[in-house]
């Protein structure tokens, strides 16, 4: 049995009842609301021969960057391996046997061949287009969609997703004019659409129009927030521009309310826990007992070493914690991770061991150490993933080191550098003030 779509692509396997649980869980991922994962469990229940259904299932454990949902990734390979399928379901699944293994470069590969066929494939694109964010990379978060658009159309479903997608692609590659408008459309036509909502919080945030972000995030956030399992990342980024404002009691209301007031034990909202507490702590406040609670619950995953980006977070909170056998067990776990044969290897040797290192070496204040390390991967920090507004914490770490050192010159040049990329902020003029006094000691 096999059913086509709106787009008149494929589904082998799928009843009725199946395909519609699929099509609420694509809708689903698309707004970032809901339960995806509970929708294509029914698909799967309702036909277990529907072959996208353990495909996209598998999809939403690979990109988890857990552990334990990468078995589960694996497991879904493995019962859509021999299931009957189209060309194109078969590249599915050897795409989600690459990222079941880590192989996250590859799979984005089958799947950007997988788009280009057949440009309507919207699960194609939305899994590639999270794949190049969790790689850094920036040009195929653009591209990868830009060359889908054209045959996209104003009305067919999921369109909005389309455009909130390349909105951050847009972003990423600096074009922020074009970026600002496609995620306003995006969030028109679907107000919901966190993502959309996100890529225009990143254009607000890469040019420092905090007041602007605060109003476009508290505009409607019942829209953004409901049933959303981004509004966490969507809450750091309205706490990233009462940050840059110097607006530390707002940032830690933000932070003990919709951020982290329900202690996550998931990594990417404990990544923005960590986050923002360590730009907190750059700047010399106290936090209080807050270190001690994340640290908590990020200690099961400082053996895990499957992706670096979630390191160099854990380690933020067992430097603020102050527990060093935790962040060794960490760094031990590293460089097991760096003889491995996934692409994780790679971004911990390249980026995320020494940036880690790093950290550490700046919470036992050794700060020429740290600026060292920053240094030497700072040109290839997007190796091991994430946003330009997420790696900021590199360039701010950075900063801070060589001012703490003394490094005059290092001082005046970084923070030159960022008043130049950063004019209208208070925390750049804040940072040229303090080199300036440097200076004249």
């Amino acid at each position: 049995m096999a059913l086509r779509d709106a787009f008149g692509l494929t589904y082998s396997g799928a009843t009725e009842a199946g395909f519609s649980s699929y099509a609420r869980a694509l809708r689903e991922l698309q707004c970032f609301i809901g339960d995806p994962v509970g929708s294509i469990d029914r698909a799967i229940t309702d036909e277990p021969g529907f072959v996208m259904a353990h495909v996209f299932k598998g999809y939403l454990h690979g990109l988890a960057t857990e552990r334990e949902a990468t078995a589960v990734a694996q497991s879904c390979h493995a019962a859509a391996l021999p299931l009957a399928g189209t060309t194109r379901e078969r590249a599915h699944v050897a795409a989600l046997g690459h990222l079941a293994e880590g192989r996250w470069h590859e799979a984005a590969r089958i799947l950007e061949d997988i788009a280009i066929d057949d440009p309507l494939d919207a699960l194609a694109l939305q899994v590639g287009h999270q794949i190049d964010f969790f790689t850094g990379n920036a040009r195929m978060l653009r591209d990868r969609i830009g060359r889908a658009l054209p045959a996209w159309q104003k009305g067919m479903p999921g369109y909005h997703a389309i455009l909130g997608m390349q909105a951050f692609g847009l972003e990423e590659m600096g074009d922020y004019a074009r970026a600002e408008r496609f995620g306003r459309q995006a969030t028109a036509i679907e107000p919901r659409d966190g993502w959309a909502q996100h890529a225009v919080a990143h254009v607000m945030e890469m040019q420092s129009r905090q007041k602007d972000g605060i109003a476009w995030m508290r505009a409607n956030p019942e829209a953004w927030t409901k049933d959303s399992f981004l509004k966490i990342h969507n809450w750091w980024h309205l706490a990233l521009f009462h940050y840059d404002l110097g607006e530390t009691d707002e940032v830690l209301k933000l932070y003990d309310g919709p951020i982290y007031g329900d202690r996550s034990t998931l990594a990417l909202n404990m990544v923005d826990a960590s986050a923002i507490l360590w730009r907190l702590h750059l700047g010399g406040v106290d936090v209080g007992d807050r270190w001690a609670a994340l640290a908590a619950n990020w200690l099961p995953k400082a053996a895990a070493g499957n992706y670096a980006f979630n390191d160099a977070h854990a380690m933020m909170a067992f430097v603020g914690a102050g527990l060093e056998g935790p962040a060794q067990t960490l760094l031990d776990a590293q460089r097991e991770a760096m003889h491995g044969h996934d692409d994780n290897a790679a971004f911990t040797r390249d980026v995320g061991h020494p940036l880690t290192f790093a950290i550490k070496a700046f919470g036992e204040g050794n700060y020429t150490e740290a600026v060292r390390l920053i240094r030497s991967i700072r040109p290839i920090a997007h190796r091991f993933g994430g946003s330009h507004a997420q790696r900021d914490v590199i360039d701010l770490t950075l900063i801070e080191a060589a001012l703490r050192a003394g490094v005059r010159a290092l001082a005046r040049a970084l923070t030159a550098e960022r008043q130049l990329a950063r004019p209208e902020s208070p925390l750049s003029a804040l940072f040229s003030r303090r080199a300036a006094d440097l200076s004249e000691n």
